[in-house]
């Protein structure tokens, strides 16, 4: 079938060919009402169905004679640690788990803050919290007291299941002193915290709140998976912002389901046993997604990976796993890739490695710079593609749908709306902009399976968030433009434009050609404030290891390229280089905290940063260079 053909039954009946996706899980009660939506035009999916996704995603595949299949590696090199789960095993662990928090008193609808390290427990407690037709709220092992403390406030766990420790790098960070923090500060209190104690660090506990997770596994015994509707909460994932109230995206187990298994085949071209690896963490929405459901609804081998894909232990780690696991696909952040790139320029460390199950490797989180996609596509010799989804929607809104009908790469473009998402470019009045024209991206409503239709205990939040400013649309806060073959060009947050005398520039176009320079690793283009212009842009590039150039070299050179690239509108005249870019532990760079910074205005730091200790040495580095008093 080709793309145009699958794209555009989706668009005209939405209700026949998304019913037709949902055939392919195993429902204890099929769901015979496949749409549903309200005033607003909100959808919701599959609302009369009954199932169970723990059930869909382990206990079928067992039944189904996939048992002795593995389901799950969990590789550490942070602890040296290497095992293997079978579907079967996996199965019997997740139903011992889920007997144990029905020991504590979890029921249907109850939530369970989960906070752990990329162990296998935490696949576990996600899946064992499913079983019990429960609400998960994963929350990155690590995350600072206050920011945890809210999302205790907001989501009023039952039980929270958490580890000793997490390990990044060679440092052990312990959990315990943080969660205690943060139930201190919280108004609502757990009845319960389970500890999962690892070797690296024993935690004390507290008497009559907390308990030992080994402990209390032995005494539990395994129970069945409670049977859910389609239109259930499955999870809450909170988005990280930098100040106010969290906010809750609320995923229904149907449409996430139907979504995601149909997503595995038709983006990511992997069947029943297949590796598929997502080098990512379960606190975010592509650990959800695409380390735990995707994977393991689709039969698939998915990785748990505790390391980083430089330092441990060295920028070879990406291509030793997937060389060792035969990794079929295999997806990540564009971070990832410049983090490799900067340290091995010519990808000495990716020779060793055997890459030929590989097929084709994915990227989304950010916009994968054209440079660094040209730099992997030439090293690696497969086929790299961008594709772009968010938290909101929880799976791919633009992609190249490698399992459908692969299309032609084009640099910069997150290639082609995905079946189910009717994607729009815009302008403020909600007219629609002509191709090639910039623009607000939009979804029509009702957005298709998996895609968030509340925010957690505010429905009118998730309204003026989301549907307001374009009334009849889902506002995704991006910009960019359709090309004249339906190609999609995200570039970046609406509020990442600078206005130069009027000009109205992307700061994703200018990256792109700053990124380009051959001793450029990665780059962060912000406006600065300018008397004259309004806005002028300004370069913090990090070079690639061993590079030799100098500041003011670099900034002629760069000024040079731009006004070669984009013209001498763009006014491009500072650059500044850094040792590195201050950056969430998704990986995202922390571009408003940077405009800050330089503008001189107020601004918090983020506690989704990776390393407050960067934006001190930004700070003095500016104020060197004459930029800040």
């Amino acid at each position: 079938m080709s793309y145009q053909t699958e794209y555009d039954r989706s668009m005209k009946d939405p209700a026949g060919f998304w019913g037709d996706q949902a055939k392919a899980l195993e429902w204890f009660k099929a769901p015979q009402t496949i749409l549903t939506t309200d005033a607003d035009g909100i959808g919701h999916w599959f609302g009369d169905g009954e199932m169970n996704t723990s059930y869909m995603a382990l206990d079928h595949h067992v039944k189904n004679g996939r048992g002795d299949q593995t389901a799950i590696i969990y590789d550490s090199p942070v602890t040296d640690t290497k095992r293997k789960y079978t579907y079967s095993e996996l199965t019997d662990e997740v139903a011992r788990t889920a007997g144990m928090l029905a020991d504590l008193g979890v029921v249907k609808g109850d939530r369970v803050i989960i906070y752990m390290p990329m162990i296998p427990e935490a696949v576990i407690s996600m899946l064992a919290v499913a079983r019990l037709g429960a609400i998960h709220s994963v929350v990155f092992g690590g995350f600072a007291p206050p920011e945890l403390a809210q999302r205790i406030d907001d989501s009023t766990p039952k039980v929270i299941l958490t580890a000793s420790c997490g390990i990044e790098i060679k440092r052990v960070i312990e959990y315990m002193p943080l969660l205690n923090k943060a139930i201190d500060l919280s108004k609502h209190k757990p009845q319960s915290c389970v500890v999962f104690q690892r070797p690296q660090c024993n935690a004390p506990l507290a008497a009559g709140r907390d308990h030992d997770w080994a402990t209390l596994l032995a005494k539990s015994k395994a129970v069945g998976c409670t049977p859910v509707k389609g239109s259930d909460p499955l999870y809450i994932l909170y988005t990280s912002g930098t100040t106010g109230k969290p906010k809750g995206v609320v995923r229904e187990n149907g449409g996430h389901a139907v979504a995601l298994k149909y997503s595995m085949k038709a983006i990511y071209n992997v069947d029943a046993g297949d590796v598929f690896w997502a080098a990512s963490d379960v606190g975010w929405v592509v650990g959800h997604s695409y380390i735990v459901y995707g994977p393991l609804l689709q039969g698939c081998t998915t990785i748990v990976y505790e390391g980083k894909p430089i330092m441990t232990p060295d920028a070879g780690a990406l291509w030793r796993i997937i060389s060792e696991y035969k990794v079929k696909s295999f997806f990540t952040a564009p971070t990832a890739f410049r983090a490799v790139k900067k340290e091995d320029p010519d990808a000495l460390l990716m020779k060793p490695y055997d890459l030929s199950k590989l097929q084709v490797i994915f990227s989304a989180g950010e916009r994968l710079d054209p440079p660094t996609q040209e730099w992997l596509t030439e090293k690696s010799g497969k086929t790299v593609v961008d594709h772009w989804w968010q938290t909101e929607t929880g799976w791919g809104i633009t992609a190249n749908l490698w399992g459908v009908e692969p299309k032609p790469v084009k640099l910069g473009s997150s290639t082609l709306p995905t079946p189910g998402f009717d994607v729009r470019i815009l302008d403020e009045n909600g007219k629609q902009m002509a191709a090639n024209e910039q623009g607000y991206i939009a979804i029509k409503l009702p957005l298709p399976p998996s895609c968030m239709n509340r925010v957690w205990g505010d429905d009118d939040k998730f309204r003026e968030g989301y549907l307001q400013f374009l009334p009849g649309y889902y506002t995704t806060g991006d910009g960019g433009y359709i090309d004249d073959e339906g190609y999609v060009f995200v570039m970046g947050r609406v509020d990442d434009v600078i206005n130069v005398a009027g000009h109205r520039l992307s700061t994703g176009e200018i990256e792109e050609v700053v990124a380009g320079h051959p001793a450029v690793a990665e780059c962060a283009v912000i406006a600065r404030d300018d008397d004259l212009k309004g806005q002028v842009p300004m370069g913090l590039v990090v070079l690639k290891s061993g590079a030799t150039i100098d500041e003011e070299a670099l900034e002629k050179e760069l000024i040079a390229r731009i006004r070669e690239h984009i013209g001498g509108i763009a006014c491009y005249k500072n650059t500044v280089i850094l040792k590195r870019l201050p950056k969430t532990r998704s990986g995202k760079t922390l571009r408003k905290t940077l405009n800050c910074i330089v503008n001189g205005r107020e601004y918090t730091v983020p506690s989704t940063i990776d390393d407050t200790s960067v934006i001190n040495e930004i700070i003095t580095t500016l104020r060197e260079r004459g930029f800040l008093a």
